[in-house]
């Protein structure tokens, strides 16, 4: 009989609990490859837009300039170098799809992980889990928190040693703006990538692959879409990849649910399937065509006639029909500057909040911003004052060119400058009574020339005032 010591028997011990664990976890992986592989071909029960979630990178569309050639993404996951990081976008852009493609591609060992329904005790679970991949299967671990700002503190905080150390990988996805839900110290160890809304080219892939697709998708069911019922969809799904296949998926079972063609073509579906899956009628309109021009030009022409009405409905049309919101609020932007102007200067500000709030919170409850921005801009008081200046100056520019600069304020910051008469007898207006100082400040050539006649409306008449009485002081001065 060999006699074994302590230590060797306790060792035999370990190696034998590994060697065991080593093998169920072997078996546990190879059967969860192959229930994965059988559930994407086989599981028709699962949502469309799930079956259809692109597993490689070539298949992912509308985020080239995250993952195109020559991204930092695509250069990370080409040379496994794969890095923390917070995937910042709206709904349905893809951030839970990238996530899965980066381990994927890497063959990392991918856990999915839910803020709302996670605490730190399931996070040291993870980690745990963590050290044996990185043990036995010489795997990294990606660690996916979906709603990532849902996180508070103390969880975000269980994160960073083991982030820091490089155990885990963490990819964050957020539809919040990560510098104010995310903890200082989480972010700085991390990348933010920034997704976007999909383009509706980008949308129309998607819908084709998933008509096409036979194992996960429509493919095979004789199916075809009708040209309006696709920008139908198009237009409703305003950039949500998961939007449009769950519409297209319910009027695909409308249209199966339907007698076959007599003669045994496709069954097409039509505008009708859509809009009886969407519950909501298509209205009548193009992104690119007359129609997009006709509303944008009726929503300008009622803020300009100071009729807030008239104001939200063609808005209401407008953002109902699937218009960018954001080309609307550019719009707006450029309104409070042209048409109202400084007869009230706060609209600009009340057009850019609109704006930005909009970013933030997105469809539906950015809407609401916008048309407060609307009425606000509707029955504030209108000047297109500053607009008619700029134009006569500009067309003046364009007339007599580049003239010279008045010696008298010319920057003279040598000596050689103040030689040449640079900044001589200049008057400094703070010197002067009320702040005015009677000067020409035109090159001579258009001295005296005038562009910016105030009307007497809001808070221009008040400008007028003053400037009547600064022109009047220097007209007198100059007789």
């Amino acid at each position: 009989m060999i006699a074994f010591s302590h230590a060797v028997v306790v060792s035999l011990i370990f190696a034998a609990a590994d060697f065991s664990y080593a093998c169920r976890w072997y078996i546990y992986s190879s059967m969860e490859l192959f229930d994965q592989q059988a559930q994407i071909e086989t599981d028709t029960e699962r949502p469309l837009a799930e079956r259809m979630r692109p597993r490689r990178l070539a298949d992912l569309f509308g985020q080239e300039a995250v993952t195109g050639p020559g991204s930092l993404v695509r250069h990370a996951i080409e040379n496994d170098r794969i890095f923390s990081m917070i995937l910042w976008g709206p709904p349905g852009c893809g951030k839970t799809t990238l996530a899965r493609i980066i381990a994927f591609e890497t063959e990392s060992h991918f856990v999915h992980f839910s803020a709302v329904l996670s605490g730190v005790k399931q996070i040291r679970e993870v980690i745990d889990e963590a050290k044996k991949q990185r043990q036995f299967q010489r795997k990294r671990t990606i660690l996916f928190v979906d709603e990532i700002h849902r996180f508070n503190k103390a969880q975000q905080d269980a994160f960073l040693h083991h982030v820091e150390s490089g155990l885990i990988t963490l990819i964050g996805a957020t539809t919040e703006n990560p510098s104010f839900e995310v903890i200082s110290p989480l972010l700085s160890r991390c990348r933010v990538i920034t997704l976007n809304l999909l383009s509706d080219e980008a949308l129309g892939q998607v819908v084709d692959r998933a008509l096409a697709d036979v194992p996960a998708g429509l493919g095979g069911l004789g199916l075809a879409l009708a040209d309006e019922a696709r920008r139908h969809l198009v237009n409703i799904a305003s950039g949500d990849a998961r939007s449009i296949l769950g519409s297209l998926e319910v009027a695909a079972t409308l249209t199966l649910a339907e007698p076959p063609p007599v003669e045994g073509g496709l069954r097409s579906i039509t505008l009708a399937h859509v809009e009886k899956a969407l519950q909501k009628k298509a209205l009548l309109y193009d992104k690119q065509g007359d129609e997009h021009f006709n509303l944008i030009s009726a929503f300008h022409k009622s803020l300009r006639g100071s009729d807030p009405d008239a104001a939200l409905y063609w808005l209401a049309r407008m953002i109902e029909a699937g218009e960018d919101a954001l080309y609307v609020a550019r719009r707006m932007v450029r309104f409070a500057s042209e048409d109202v102007g400084n007869a009230d200067p706060f609209a600009l500000r009340i057009a850019l909040g609109a704006m930005e709030s909009f970013r933030f919170l997105g469809h539906p409850e950015g809407d609401l911003a916008l048309a407060q921005a609307a009425v606000y801009l509707a029955t504030a008081p209108k000047s297109n004052g500053v607009y008619r200046a700029w134009n006569a100056a500009r067309k003046l520019v364009h007339e007599k060119g580049a003239l010279p600069v008045p010696l008298h304020i010319r920057n003279a910051p040598t000596t050689l400058m103040k030689d040449l008469c640079y900044g001589k007898d200049y008057r400094y207006a703070h010197d002067y009574k009320d702040g005015y100082a009677v000067q020409e400040y035109l090159p001579e050539a258009i001295a005296g020339s005038l562009f910016y006649f105030p009307t007497e409306r809001g808070y221009e008449k008040m400008i007028a005032g003053r400037l009547a009485k600064w022109r009047e002081i220097k007209a007198k001065k100059k007789g």
